[in-house]
């Protein structure tokens, strides 16, 4: 799994680990934001030990790879999101399955069809995770108006329209700590470390060996996927 080997060996220069709460390294423009993942509202009947645990972000000026990572296997949702090659890809493994759905600048990525609308309120509130200095955000979502959730990124990350073609592309900066609506599930995202690190440009490219899907299959695929 790439998860493995992703871990630091002793000794590796290449690679610097910044974790919560330890000295950054501000203004990088490459490297890998790790997350954590709580189901704040699981509206399936499986237990969340079982689903999508960990977010992994790869970064290299204005290309964004997102991997949402099951517990099990080399299964989970990848983005891959390269605008100097009008690529803003979705891909799905599950079960051994490979599905793909090619979007564009101007759309939503599959799955966020509970978030769109949002509106997003900037506050003066300012907090430092992983040794970067955050701004804060409070996002009201159109399927519950009542309910205000706590947005907080960072400039100091130094990525281009880090949040195109997702609900909080008015947001300018990395998101650190955030909320996604999928389904029925309220899914909070907690950036947990960063490294700066080298990031190969093939993972920005098209993948091959994917069946293409309409986007509607895919927004079900990833929303059954969270929701089951």
């Amino acid at each position: 799994m790439r998860l493995i080997r992703l871990i630091p060996a002793a000794g590796v220069l290449t690679s610097i680990l910044c974790s919560c709460g330890e000295k950054s390294y501000k203004n990088i423009s490459e490297g890998e934001i790790y997350y954590t993942i709580e189901y704040v509202q699981n509206n399936g009947k499986m237990s969340a030990e079982f689903k999508p645990k960990t977010l992994v972000i790869s970064f290299k000026n204005d290309k964004i790879l997102f991997e949402i990572l099951t517990p099990f296997g080399n299964q989970g949702i990848v983005n891959v999101v390269n605008p100097e090659k009008g690529i803003y890809d979705t891909y799905v493994n599950i079960l051994g399955t490979r599905l793909h759905y090619s979007g564009s600048a101007n759309e939503l990525l599959p799955g966020f069809g509970s978030m769109k609308g949002v509106k997003i309120r900037k506050t003066h509130k300012t907090a430092n995770i992983c040794g970067f200095n955050c701004k804060h955000a409070e996002a009201i979502f159109p399927i519950d108006s009542q309910k205000v959730y706590d947005i907080w990124y960072t400039t100091e990350i130094k990525v281009k329209n880090s949040n195109v073609a997702t609900p909080f592309n008015e947001i300018d900066g990395v998101l650190m700590s955030f909320y996604y609506i999928l389904g029925g599930s309220v899914i909070k995202f907690e950036a947990e470390s960063v490294f700066k690190k080298e990031i190969p440009e093939k993972l920005f490219e098209e993948r091959t060996r994917y069946k293409p899907v309409a986007k509607s299959d895919m927004d079900k695929i990833i929303t059954d996927m969270i929701n089951l």
